[in-house]
């Protein structure tokens, strides 16, 4: 279908990684059984959801030292999830260019989250942006 359909995926079951801290096959296999995703949006998911789930504690970190005043523990999940998401991007996958990271990002906080967090994720996501690709 599209990379907005296989990210919503891959926000979904960071999201839940959030709280189990740990990977879900059985949640991985129904998200991806989606007839409308192609194979590359089927690889993308998986890569991206075996990459953060690699690379939790490094993304995490990067995180909160762009959060200002908020430790990541207290960021709200819904945005939490999508700055990992994004953050994970911005790190490991050149190809995807900042500015679509970064709104995608802004895109499923509109959706899943508060009125106010699209502006407290675009700032910490912009500054993660700033380190990571100049």
């Amino acid at each position: 279908m599209s990379r907005r359909s296989a990210r919503e995926a891959a926000y979904k079951l960071t999201f839940e990684y959030l709280f189990y801290n740990k990977g879900n096959d059985t949640t991985l296999e129904l998200l991806t059984l989606d007839s409308s995703l192609s194979d590359d949006d089927k690889d993308y998911i998986n890569r991206v959801y075996e990459g953060i789930q690699r690379d939790y504690d490094k993304l995490y970190a990067l995180i909160s030292r762009h959060s200002g005043n908020f430790t990541a523990d207290r960021i709200y999940k819904p945005d939490l999830a999508a700055m990992i998401l994004s953050a994970y991007e911005l790190v490991n996958e050149p190809e995807i260019s900042a500015a679509v990271s970064i709104s995608s990002a802004i895109e499923l906080v509109k959706k899943y989250s508060s009125e106010k967090s699209n502006t407290f994720v675009n700032g910490i996501l912009g500054a993660i942006n700033k380190e990571v690709r100049g």
